[in-house]
């Protein structure tokens, strides 16, 4: 891979994409398997990790470029302000996923594994685009 492809801001994009696309993909099928495997209550807590995965994917990459955004300066303004919604879309992430656990476990009868399970979709799909590029890339 040559240096100008990793900076180009359409490669990272094109890739979060897809990583974003995939958690959900690689959840789904997971769910489905586990529904068929094990029971529904297990699928759908699988399901419902890829989704708390997806969006805490989604929400720390909205930090992240308000962050960058943020460090590079605004200019015309002596001190650059952000959204007071980045910072609760940072925190709450962690907030948001505690609380449906607890509410899928109490209330649903959904396994903790199977939660826990879905939650490691977005590593899934990380590997998964890896693999994709260093194949796509070696050609």
């Amino acid at each position: 891979m040559q240096a100008t492809e990793t900076a180009n801001p359409s490669f990272a994009v094109r890739a979060e994409r897809r990583i974003a696309r995939l958690t959900l993909v690689l959840g789904a099928a997971a769910a489905v398997a586990v529904a068929a495997a094990f029971s529904p209550r297990a699928g759908l807590g699988v399901f419902t990790g890829a989704v708390l995965a997806w969006i805490n994917f989604r929400w720390l990459r909205q930090a992240i470029d308000a962050l960058v955004w943020l460090s590079a300066g605004q200019p015309g303004e002596a001190r650059p302000r952000i959204s007071a919604w980045v910072y609760i879309k940072f925190f709450a992430r962690y907030a948001l996923m505690a609380a449906v656990i607890y509410v899928m476990v109490k209330y649903f009868d959904v396994p903790v594994l199977g939660l826990l399970a879905g939650l490691f979709s977005l590593g899934a799909a990380a590997m998964t685009e890896s693999i994709y590029e260093i194949v796509t890339r070696s050609k």
